[in-house]
Protein backbone atom coordinates (compact mmCIF):
# COMPACT_ATOMS: atom_id res chain seq x y z
CA UNK A 1 0.00 0.00 0.00
CA UNK A 2 1.18 3.72 -0.26
CA UNK A 3 -0.24 6.97 0.81
CA UNK A 4 -2.55 8.95 -1.12
CA UNK A 5 -3.95 12.09 -0.09
CA UNK A 6 -7.17 13.37 -1.41
CA UNK A 7 -6.95 17.18 -1.59
CA UNK A 8 -10.13 17.79 -3.83
CA UNK A 9 -12.71 17.86 -2.49
CA UNK A 10 -11.67 19.46 1.03
CA UNK A 11 -14.27 20.25 4.03
CA UNK A 12 -13.89 23.75 2.83
CA UNK A 13 -14.08 23.39 -1.28
CA UNK A 14 -16.24 21.42 -3.32
CA UNK A 15 -14.77 22.64 -6.51
CA UNK A 16 -11.94 24.58 -8.05
CA UNK A 17 -13.69 25.96 -11.87
CA UNK A 18 -13.70 22.42 -13.10
CA UNK A 19 -11.72 20.64 -11.20
CA UNK A 20 -14.12 18.11 -8.86
CA UNK A 21 -11.28 15.57 -7.50
CA UNK A 22 -7.57 15.84 -7.17
CA UNK A 23 -5.88 12.94 -5.20
CA UNK A 24 -1.83 13.08 -4.89
CA UNK A 25 -0.19 9.59 -4.55
CA UNK A 26 3.03 8.32 -3.48
CA UNK A 27 6.10 8.34 -3.49
CA UNK A 28 6.12 4.40 -3.16
CA UNK A 29 8.58 2.01 -3.95
CA UNK A 30 7.14 -1.34 -4.48
CA UNK A 31 8.45 -4.71 -3.77
CA UNK A 32 9.58 -7.27 -6.43
CA UNK A 33 6.31 -7.98 -8.47
CA UNK A 34 4.34 -5.99 -6.88
CA UNK A 35 2.50 -2.91 -7.94
CA UNK A 36 -0.51 -0.57 -7.84
CA UNK A 37 -3.55 -2.44 -9.16
CA UNK A 38 -6.67 -0.24 -9.42
CA UNK A 39 -9.01 -3.20 -11.26
CA UNK A 40 -11.98 -2.22 -13.95
CA UNK A 41 -14.27 0.72 -12.68
CA UNK A 42 -16.73 3.00 -14.21
CA UNK A 43 -16.86 6.76 -14.60
CA UNK A 44 -19.69 9.21 -16.11
CA UNK A 45 -19.51 12.90 -16.25
CA UNK A 46 -16.30 13.72 -15.80
CA UNK A 47 -12.69 13.26 -17.56
CA UNK A 48 -10.08 11.72 -15.49
CA UNK A 49 -6.14 13.88 -15.67
CA UNK A 50 -3.52 11.27 -14.99
CA UNK A 51 0.19 12.78 -14.64
CA UNK A 52 3.00 11.03 -13.12
CA UNK A 53 6.68 12.36 -11.11
CA UNK A 54 7.51 8.83 -11.33
CA UNK A 55 6.83 5.67 -12.57
CA UNK A 56 4.75 3.95 -14.94
CA UNK A 57 1.17 3.09 -15.50
CA UNK A 58 -0.87 1.01 -17.92
CA UNK A 59 -4.19 2.50 -18.98
CA UNK A 60 -6.73 -0.19 -20.64
CA UNK A 61 -10.15 1.15 -21.26
CA UNK A 62 -13.48 0.08 -22.52
CA UNK A 63 -13.10 1.87 -25.42
CA UNK A 64 -10.03 -1.31 -26.20
CA UNK A 65 -7.30 1.28 -25.29
CA UNK A 66 -3.70 -0.03 -23.80
CA UNK A 67 -1.49 3.14 -23.15
CA UNK A 68 1.02 3.67 -20.94
CA UNK A 69 2.08 6.71 -19.15
CA UNK A 70 5.13 8.08 -18.01
CA UNK A 71 6.52 10.70 -16.39
CA UNK A 72 5.43 14.11 -17.98
CA UNK A 73 3.04 12.56 -19.91
CA UNK A 74 -0.51 13.05 -19.91
CA UNK A 75 -3.64 10.95 -20.30
CA UNK A 76 -7.31 12.60 -20.71
CA UNK A 77 -10.08 10.02 -20.46
CA UNK A 78 -13.17 11.93 -20.82
CA UNK A 79 -16.20 9.18 -19.54
CA UNK A 80 -19.26 11.45 -20.92
CA UNK A 81 -22.28 8.82 -20.68
CA UNK A 82 -19.92 5.95 -19.20
CA UNK A 83 -16.40 4.57 -19.60
CA UNK A 84 -14.79 1.33 -17.89
CA UNK A 85 -10.77 1.36 -16.92
CA UNK A 86 -8.35 -0.30 -14.81
CA UNK A 87 -4.61 1.26 -14.26
CA UNK A 88 -1.95 -1.23 -13.52
CA UNK A 89 2.06 -1.60 -13.00
CA UNK A 90 3.15 -3.08 -16.43
CA UNK A 91 4.68 -6.55 -15.87
CA UNK A 92 8.59 -5.17 -16.71
CA UNK A 93 8.12 -2.46 -14.41
CA UNK A 94 7.45 -5.49 -12.06
CA UNK A 95 9.80 -7.30 -12.23
CA UNK A 96 12.77 -4.60 -11.55
CA UNK A 97 11.06 -3.40 -8.95
CA UNK A 98 8.29 -0.41 -9.34
CA UNK A 99 7.89 3.01 -8.06
CA UNK A 100 5.15 5.20 -8.24
CA UNK A 101 4.16 8.76 -7.35
CA UNK A 102 1.79 10.97 -9.31
CA UNK A 103 -1.74 12.83 -9.50
CA UNK A 104 -5.58 12.09 -10.62
CA UNK A 105 -7.45 15.11 -10.67
CA UNK A 106 -11.34 14.49 -12.57
CA UNK A 107 -12.68 17.69 -14.34
CA UNK A 108 -16.78 17.56 -14.17
CA UNK A 109 -17.75 18.08 -17.62
CA UNK A 110 -20.31 20.94 -19.12
CA UNK A 111 -23.79 19.65 -18.43
CA UNK A 112 -24.00 19.69 -22.73
CA UNK A 113 -21.77 16.90 -22.58
CA UNK A 114 -22.24 14.84 -19.62
CA UNK A 115 -23.74 12.37 -21.84
CA UNK A 116 -21.60 12.38 -24.70
CA UNK A 117 -19.14 9.37 -26.10
CA UNK A 118 -16.21 8.13 -24.35
CA UNK A 119 -13.02 9.50 -25.33
CA UNK A 120 -9.46 8.91 -24.72
CA UNK A 121 -6.08 10.88 -25.55
CA UNK A 122 -2.52 10.91 -24.40
CA UNK A 123 0.04 13.56 -24.93
CA UNK A 124 3.53 12.87 -24.44
CA UNK A 125 5.98 14.83 -22.39
CA UNK A 126 7.33 16.28 -25.44
CA UNK A 127 4.07 17.73 -26.51
CA UNK A 128 3.51 19.30 -23.41
CA UNK A 129 4.67 23.23 -23.19
CA UNK A 130 7.82 24.35 -20.32
CA UNK A 131 8.27 27.81 -19.63
CA UNK A 132 11.87 27.82 -18.16
CA UNK A 133 14.23 29.92 -17.03
CA UNK A 134 15.48 31.85 -14.35
CA UNK A 135 14.88 28.96 -11.49
CA UNK A 136 11.36 28.50 -12.56
CA UNK A 137 10.11 25.91 -14.46
CA UNK A 138 6.09 25.66 -15.61
CA UNK A 139 4.89 22.69 -17.11
CA UNK A 140 1.73 22.88 -18.71
CA UNK A 141 -0.44 19.89 -18.12
CA UNK A 142 -4.28 20.84 -19.81
CA UNK A 143 -5.13 24.81 -20.17
CA UNK A 144 -3.45 27.78 -20.90
CA UNK A 145 -1.06 30.06 -18.64
CA UNK A 146 1.84 32.60 -19.17
CA UNK A 147 1.01 32.62 -22.37
CA UNK A 148 0.98 29.12 -22.95
CA UNK A 149 -1.09 26.32 -24.13
CA UNK A 150 -1.06 22.62 -23.70
CA UNK A 151 -2.61 20.58 -26.86
CA UNK A 152 -5.05 18.50 -24.77
CA UNK A 153 -8.78 19.81 -26.24
CA UNK A 154 -10.51 20.26 -22.76
CA UNK A 155 -14.56 20.75 -22.51
CA UNK A 156 -14.48 23.79 -20.61
CA UNK A 157 -11.98 26.64 -19.82
CA UNK A 158 -9.46 25.70 -17.66
CA UNK A 159 -5.06 25.21 -16.12
CA UNK A 160 -3.40 22.82 -14.80
CA UNK A 161 0.44 23.17 -14.24
CA UNK A 162 3.08 21.51 -12.94
CA UNK A 163 5.73 24.23 -11.01
CA UNK A 164 9.37 24.49 -9.57
CA UNK A 165 10.97 26.94 -7.94
CA UNK A 166 14.18 27.27 -7.15
CA UNK A 167 14.66 28.93 -3.45
CA UNK A 168 14.84 32.69 -3.23
CA UNK A 169 12.80 32.78 -6.95
CA UNK A 170 8.69 33.99 -7.44
CA UNK A 171 6.60 33.72 -9.53
CA UNK A 172 3.90 35.75 -10.01
CA UNK A 173 0.22 34.75 -10.46
CA UNK A 174 -2.40 37.10 -12.71
CA UNK A 175 -6.18 36.99 -12.26
CA UNK A 176 -6.70 36.26 -15.87
CA UNK A 177 -8.76 32.64 -14.69
CA UNK A 178 -11.92 33.09 -12.23
CA UNK A 179 -11.00 30.17 -9.80
CA UNK A 180 -7.60 29.34 -9.01
CA UNK A 181 -5.74 27.09 -6.50
CA UNK A 182 -2.35 25.67 -5.69
CA UNK A 183 -1.15 22.33 -4.15
CA UNK A 184 1.97 22.98 -2.43
CA UNK A 185 4.17 19.19 -2.88
CA UNK A 186 7.67 20.60 -1.45
CA UNK A 187 9.35 22.96 0.02
CA UNK A 188 8.19 25.90 1.65
CA UNK A 189 6.65 28.94 0.15
CA UNK A 190 5.20 32.55 1.10
CA UNK A 191 2.74 34.65 -0.62
CA UNK A 192 2.34 38.09 1.04
CA UNK A 193 3.57 37.83 4.84
CA UNK A 194 1.71 34.02 4.61
CA UNK A 195 4.18 30.83 5.13
CA UNK A 196 2.95 27.49 3.95
CA UNK A 197 4.46 24.31 3.88
CA UNK A 198 3.47 20.95 2.26
CA UNK A 199 0.12 19.02 1.29
CA UNK A 200 -1.87 22.20 1.32
CA UNK A 201 -4.48 23.23 -0.79
CA UNK A 202 -4.61 26.87 -1.64
CA UNK A 203 -7.17 29.08 -3.05
CA UNK A 204 -6.58 32.46 -4.16
CA UNK A 205 -9.29 35.14 -3.75
CA UNK A 206 -10.65 36.10 -7.77
CA UNK A 207 -9.47 38.86 -9.20
CA UNK A 208 -6.38 39.31 -6.88
CA UNK A 209 -2.38 39.26 -8.34
CA UNK A 210 -0.44 36.92 -6.14
CA UNK A 211 4.00 36.47 -6.06
CA UNK A 212 4.54 33.33 -4.95
CA UNK A 213 8.15 33.03 -3.10
CA UNK A 214 10.11 29.78 -2.45
CA UNK A 215 12.12 29.70 0.49
CA UNK A 216 13.28 26.34 -0.24
CA UNK A 217 13.49 24.75 -3.43
CA UNK A 218 9.47 24.16 -3.79
CA UNK A 219 7.20 22.06 -6.20
CA UNK A 220 3.28 22.63 -6.40
CA UNK A 221 0.55 22.39 -8.86
CA UNK A 222 -1.67 25.59 -10.17
CA UNK A 223 -5.01 24.59 -11.14
CA UNK A 224 -8.45 25.95 -11.28
CA UNK A 225 -10.60 27.74 -14.36
CA UNK A 226 -14.03 28.95 -14.89
CA UNK A 227 -16.84 27.76 -12.60
CA UNK A 228 -19.45 25.56 -14.47
CA UNK A 229 -22.97 26.29 -14.89
CA UNK A 230 -24.00 24.43 -11.53
CA UNK A 231 -22.81 21.84 -8.73
CA UNK A 232 -22.19 18.77 -9.34
CA UNK A 233 -22.87 16.11 -7.46
CA UNK A 234 -20.07 12.99 -6.70
CA UNK A 235 -20.50 9.37 -5.55
CA UNK A 236 -18.15 6.87 -5.55
CA UNK A 237 -16.52 7.37 -9.58
CA UNK A 238 -19.82 8.90 -10.76
CA UNK A 239 -19.77 12.95 -11.25
CA UNK A 240 -23.10 14.70 -12.35
CA UNK A 241 -25.07 17.76 -12.43
CA UNK A 242 -28.17 15.35 -12.04
CA UNK A 243 -28.30 13.22 -8.66
CA UNK A 244 -30.60 10.07 -10.69
CA UNK A 245 -28.30 9.84 -13.21
CA UNK A 246 -26.11 9.21 -10.38
CA UNK A 247 -28.89 6.51 -9.16
CA UNK A 248 -28.91 5.45 -12.76
CA UNK A 249 -25.22 4.81 -13.38
CA UNK A 250 -24.64 2.80 -10.12
CA UNK A 251 -27.76 0.87 -10.97
CA UNK A 252 -25.80 0.40 -14.31
CA UNK A 253 -22.96 -0.83 -12.89
CA UNK A 254 -24.41 -3.81 -10.56
CA UNK A 255 -26.44 -5.04 -13.18
CA UNK A 256 -23.08 -5.19 -15.17
CA UNK A 257 -24.54 -2.85 -18.12
CA UNK A 258 -21.00 -1.28 -18.26
CA UNK A 259 -18.58 -2.46 -21.45
CA UNK A 260 -16.09 -4.28 -19.87
CA UNK A 261 -12.41 -3.59 -21.01
CA UNK A 262 -10.27 -5.42 -23.66
CA UNK A 263 -6.97 -7.31 -22.34
CA UNK A 264 -7.72 -6.68 -18.57
CA UNK A 265 -8.70 -9.92 -18.01
CA UNK A 266 -5.73 -11.73 -18.72
CA UNK A 267 -3.80 -10.17 -16.47
CA UNK A 268 -2.54 -12.22 -13.79
CA UNK A 269 -1.91 -10.35 -10.20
Amino acid sequence: SFHVRRVLPSQDRQMVGPFVFLDSFGPAAFKIGEGLDVRPHPHIGLATVTYLFDGEIMHRDSLGTACAITPGDLNWMSAGKGIVHSERTPADARRKGARINGLQAWVALPKHLEEGEASFVHHGAADQPVIAGEGKSVRLIAGGLYGAKAPVKTASELFYADVTLDAGQKLPLDADHEERSLYLLKGRITIGEQAYEPERLLIFAPGERATIAAESDARFLLMGGAPLEGPRHVWWNFVSSSRERIEQAREDWAQGRFDTVPGDAEIVV
